[in-house]
């Protein structure tokens, strides 16, 4: 599908080919040309570099000397395994702190994304897919952004592991429990229940993890 030629040209590149990565509709490892993306897309070869390298920062995209761009590969069930673990070292107590800092304000902007995150639950389309996995990490970024500790925020931003993970889970439905368990989390946060949110975010994570583990079946 040709993107419109605008002021946002290189935001709308980077959305389509995140999209396709995320989507499957490039799979992981597959190689990917400038050349082709520049015919489908129907843009110039800057914006389409200037996402690939994004999504190279992201991990999602992989340079090779010699080679060109390929999707990275699916992650291993090891590293799946160190995510979370890593995961449950840091969101739970994040979430303990954040439930000690919340504000009408941010409590306002963590449930406008829950809902978003609701309506795109009940689309069947593709393209609703990689959108529930970006709202996904902005609703758990969002919370970290709240517990004030920039480290453990960035670390778990840099690691990207909602997009690694989302894209393990493309041909699962997404759940009705993810959305129950936020809900969860946001009604401790709201009530400033700290050890109420510490348990929902950990219990989320591990039930996430088992959710997923279908996908190393």
């Amino acid at each position: 599908m040709a993107i419109q030629r605008h002021k946002g040209l290189a935001e709308d590149v980077y959305e389509a080919v995140f999209n396709k990565l995320m989507t499957l509709d490039i799979v992981p490892g597959a190689r990917i040309t400038v050349d082709g993306l520049v015919r489908e897309l129907e843009v110039s070869h800057t914006p389409i570099r200037e996402a690939l390298g994004r999504l190279e920062g992201e991990g999602l995209v992989v340079k090779t000397h010699l080679v060109g761009y390929s999707a990275a590969p699916q992650i291993t069930r090891r590293r799946f395994d160190e995510l979370y673990d890593f995961r449950l070292l840091l969101e739970p107590e994040a979430a303990r702190r954040a439930a000690l800092r919340t504000s009408e304000e941010n409590m306002a902007k963590l449930r406008k994304t829950a809902a978003s995150m609701g309506t795109l639950s009940n689309s069947r389309q593709r393209q609703s897919y990689s959108g529930f996995a970006r709202l996904d990490a902005h609703f758990h970024d969002q919370i970290m952004e709240i517990a004030g500790n920039t480290l453990i925020r960035d670390t778990l931003a840099h690691l990207h592991t909602h997009f690694h993970i989302f894209r393990l889970m493309y041909h699962a439905r997404i759940t009705e429990e993810a959305l129950s368990e936020h809900e969860t989390l946001l009604a401790a946060l709201s009530a400033g229940d700290e050890a109420g949110a510490e348990h929902a975010m950990r219990a989320h994570i591990e039930r996430s993890r088992q959710r997923l583990l279908q996908a190393f079946a």
